[in-house]
């Protein structure tokens, strides 16, 4: 059972950190919806919180220069002013070797700088250091965390520390190589790249997770935002950065580990695991990265992640952690469908690819490696972030992927496709062979057999495709099944021509068929049976009969009384010539 208070601890800590009173208040609102008591207590902790901090900030400039008639040395020494009411460094205030250029952003509680090295050597670095005024002990073990991470990395695509020390007045901050790119997402949208490339992209980032969670380090906030894209010898390269959440796995970071607590909430609510959602004090482990890069693999593929962030906030924290832990995600192919068609049309361009042509790449492998790296119960996701990364890879490279039930006709689809070369050299040697040993009448007739199968073996290749696309699609919709989305299951398996033809289509067709049944679609309830009773081969009483019984009830109830008397007909014929005993000892 999840102890109440660290529920109010985690809200509290979550407020404190929004901008204003009135985003605090809304916030507050939708997290504690229903318990009035939870609220005032929490709307009078942040209301003490405030007039407290407000108190240490009346002077800011007056504390750290000695007072308000003049101390140590003025503000503008220290390289410290005044702006909007928070202190920040001034730009061309040199901190150690450095030199601050400009400011570049800001996360939680560390402030990042264009700084430009002065010795040994002149270089530009970017330069985080703690705001003034954050440095907290929760925050500066998180700081140092950050520093520690990075500084155990070394692998092209993580960003590399270069130096670390702490200010005159013991803010703690590090140096890291200046990493001038774009986030990932935006790196791929504005060049239009398409699904191979943004893959290849994608690959990259699995092998930097995978070299961190070797060093015993989880980055636990992987996003967009934190996967820069920069230019490397002409060619694109992303590279990882922001540690600053990041927990170690093997051993402490820091001799002080607060920010591992498990009534925090950690993380970007969109790309979280939901282990990092639950409070329920379970560990979190490299599989939970694995989560966020099945995220950032969704929103490479349809521009948008599973859930949206906006809404997961808008909800408040009951309503998010219910998302992420129980509420199951669209396929990427399937959301694309439903897209409208100004919105898919536009997200089309961005990948390079006809919509149509988009939603069809989609479907099948990349939907399942994606679900997989979704999965709600980590045990069934990849393993690591290689083992993703190599399935990736296995789909660029026409080879069957793990993430899916490696069917003999899937296989001998993607060795068709994969060998085409090969198998048309192996049929020429083959016939060299023929040509050796035989003579001129039976290579004569070998060769017109030859000729025969590999027309023959054309026409099989084109019935293979439409068959492991059909076998796809299928498994798509028992997924959906076995999810309780009939309506979307409903979508994929009435755009197929023969469903039940897939292996596995009667365990489709029956549920489906049965559910239109009881809510009274009975035309196509009796369009599901009818495609059962085609491929439904048994003579078993048990099986084939009730099949047989649903499409006769689900005629009447249509009214097409000539297909029922038709079907009955037809019914009486196939038990009359029936061999098993059984059914013979029942109709007699």
């Amino acid at each position: 059972m999840i102890d109440s208070k660290e529920i109010e601890k985690a809200i509290f800590e979550t407020a404190r950190e929004l901008e204003d009173t009135a985003a605090q208040a809304a916030f507050l609102d939708q997290a504690c919806n229903g318990q009035p008591a939870m609220r005032s207590r929490l709307g009078k902790l942040l209301a003490l919180q405030s007039r407290a901090e407000e108190f240490f900030r009346v002077r800011p400039l007056d504390a750290l220069t000695g007072g308000e008639n003049g101390g140590s040395e003025p503000a503008e020494a220290a390289g410290i002013r005044e702006e909007a009411g928070e202190l920040v460094e001034s730009v061309e205030t040199v901190i150690g070797n450095y030199r601050l250029v400009k400011r570049l952003g800001e996360g939680g509680c560390g402030v990042v700088y264009q700084a430009e090295q002065q010795k040994p050597v002149r270089r530009l670095v970017a330069l985080k250091i703690i705001r003034l005024g954050m440095d907290t002990e929760t925050v500066i073990a998180r700081f140092k965390a950050e520093r520690q991470a990075l500084a155990m990395m070394d692998h092209p695509n993580i960003a590399h520390v270069l130096d670390a020390g702490a200010t005159a007045s013991g803010r703690p901050y590090f140096v890291m190589e200046l990493v001038q790119g774009v986030k990932i997402t935006d790196y791929c949208n504005e060049n239009n790249l398409d699904i191979p490339r943004r893959l290849r992209l994608f690959i990259q980032v699995c092998h930097a997770i995978q070299h961190a969670h070797q060093k015993g380090v989880i980055h636990r906030d992987i996003k967009p935002s934190n996967i820069l894209v920069t230019m490397h010898d002409g060619m694109p390269m992303p590279k990882v950065i922001d540690f600053g959440i990041a927990k170690a796995t093997e051993g402490r970071l820091t001799d002080n580990s607060l920010y591992t607590a498990c009534d925090q909430f950690i993380g970007t609510p969109a790309y979280m695991s939901p282990e990092q959602a639950n409070f329920s004090g379970l560990d979190v482990d490299t599989r939970s990265d694995i989560y966020s890069l099945g995220v950032l693999l969704y929103e490479l593929l349809t521009g948008q992640t599973p859930f949206d962030s906006k809404e997961l906030v808008r909800g408040g924290m009951d309503q998010m952690r219910r998302t992420l832990l129980e509420r199951e995600p669209r396929p990427p192919s399937t959301l694309l469908t439903a897209m409208g068609n100004t919105k898919l049309t536009t997200v089309a361009a961005q990948h390079h690819a006809e919509a149509p042509r988009l939603i069809s790449t989609l479907r099948g492998d990349l939907d399942w490696v994606v679900m997989k790296a979704l999965e709600k119960d980590r045990a069934r996701r990849y393993e690591t972030a290689n083992g993703l990364g190599m399935d990736v890879e296995r789909y660029l490279n026409d080879e069957p992927v793990v993430a899916r039930p490696p069917s003999r006709l899937y296989r001998l689809h993607k060795l068709i496709r994969r060998n085409r070369a090969v198998s048309i050299s192996i049929l020429a040697v083959s016939a060299a062979l023929v040509i050796g040993l035989g003579t001129s009448t039976w290579f004569f007739f070998q060769e017109r057999r030859y000729f025969l199968e590999a027309e023959q073996g054309r026409a099989n290749e084109v019935l293979l495709r439409q068959q492991a696309e059909t076998q796809a699609q299928v498994a798509q919709a028992a997924m959906l099944v076995g999810h309780n989305q009939f309506d979307m299951a409903d979508q994929v398996v009435l755009h197929l021509p023969r469903p039940g033809g897939a292996m596995g289509g009667e365990g489709v067709l029956r549920p489906l068929g049965d559910r239109a049944a009881v809510q009274g679609r009975w035309h196509q309830a009796a369009q599901y049976f009818s495609l059962l009773n085609q491929v439904d081969q048994t003579e078993t009483w048990d099986v084939g009969t009730l099949d047989d019984t649903r499409y006769a009830v689900s005629l009447l109830e249509t009214g097409d009384r000539d297909g029922y008397e038709r079907f009955r007909q037809s019914a009486i014929t196939h038990i009359s010539n029936t061999t098993d005993p059984v059914v013979a000892e029942r109709t007699v």
